[in-house]
């Protein structure tokens, strides 16, 4: 269990933000941040156990954050990394993902309006959900040189596509495993994530 616990204190309270990764679920779904933990989840537990703690003086909230990037954290290089083989690639589906610009200006706009905030779990994505078949055919793996070698990942994906019967890229939820839904973090916050798009 990672959770990281961010506290700032304002001018008469201290103020807790959980930030964490969303749980992980098998089933092919849409998820929100009002879908319940599985029962033996020791996070769901913590989580749940923090949100109880808010009081008007000590509020609390729990940000669950999909896949980070930027900076120095490039998609394109965990390619390699998840899918080192066609098998390994046939078992990936979803991905979701959050740049870092976007995750401070969440903390801010939660530390900024705790009324709104307090005692909520709020999930943290860019509104996108990616599928590592589509990114791994159209990006490959890097060059050494700093050039794009696309390597064999285009070719396995067109393999897959054709044994699994995908006809079109990205593939729908059936397929993806799991799709998280953030819409309510941006609409009740006033705010559109800045960096939407994988670049």
């Amino acid at each position: 269990m990672s959770l990281k616990l961010l506290y700032l204190q304002g001018s008469r309270k201290k103020n807790a933000t959980t930030l964490a990764e969303p749980p992980k679920r098998a089933e092919n779904k849409w998820f929100d941040r009002h879908t319940p933990f599985p029962n033996s989840s020791e996070r769901g537990s913590a989580e749940a156990e923090l949100l109880t703690l808010s009081t008007p003086q000590h509020p609390t909230t729990v940000i669950n954050l999909s896949g980070l990037w930027g900076g120095a954290r490039s998609a394109r290089n965990w390619v390699p990394r998840i899918a080192p083989n066609k098998d390994a690639l046939r078992n990936k589906g979803s991905i979701h993902l959050i740049h870092g610009l976007d995750v401070a200006r969440a903390v801010l706009a939660v530390h900024g309006d705790w009324e709104k905030a307090a005692g909520q779990r709020w999930i943290l994505t860019d509104g996108r959900v990616y599928d590592w078949w589509d990114l791994a055919s159209a990006w490959g793996s890097p060059s050494s040189g700093g050039g794009i070698e696309r390597g064999p990942y285009a070719k396995w994906v067109r393999e897959l596509m054709n044994e699994e019967n995908v006809r079109a890229l990205p593939r729908d939820i059936g397929y993806l495993g799991r799709a998280l839904d953030s819409r309510e973090f941006w609409f009740t916050f006033g705010l559109s994530p800045l960096k939407a798009r994988l670049e």
